[in-house]
């Protein structure tokens, strides 16, 4: 299965699961690819909003570059959305940081491993009760 085949795959499966908890949600096609910012899901319910950039790996480590940081934000900001980070790393569950929750590396790179989103993360439980 390619790269972009996972991540896809991951992103339908979070589809469903906040459709499946009385959460509306989209899949946004072309995030990443676009001009504009766009988050990777749009989810949303009678009190909140959400954008969520959708990261699936293999590795125990994942690194994001300031830009896709910076365009969740600034989506999320004119949207009145929150911005999320979701993971989920292999045979592990969903786990859910806020950006102010992730480190930065002195390259200036963010970068969230799964000792920290044991840590700082959200379950999917706790993030739709948030």
């Amino acid at each position: 299965m390619s790269r972009k085949s996972k991540g896809i795959n991951a992103e339908r499966e979070l589809i469903h699961m906040f459709n499946n908890n009385d959460w509306m949600s989209i899949r946004v096609a072309g995030s990443g690819s676009s001009h504009y910012p766009s988050p990777d899901i749009l989810a949303g319910n009678i009190k909140r909003k959400l954008a969520i950039e959708c990261k699936s790996i293999k590795s125990k480590t994942k690194y994001l570059t300031n830009e896709e940081v910076e365009q969740l934000k600034l989506f999320s900001r004119l949207f009145g959305a929150e911005p999320w980070i979701g993971i989920r790393f292999n045979n592990e569950k969903w786990y859910f940081l806020s950006i102010d929750d992730i480190e930065i590396t002195k390259k200036n790179y963010y970068s969230i491993s799964l000792d920290l989103a044991k840590k700082k993360g959200l379950l999917f439980e706790e993030l739709i009760n948030f």
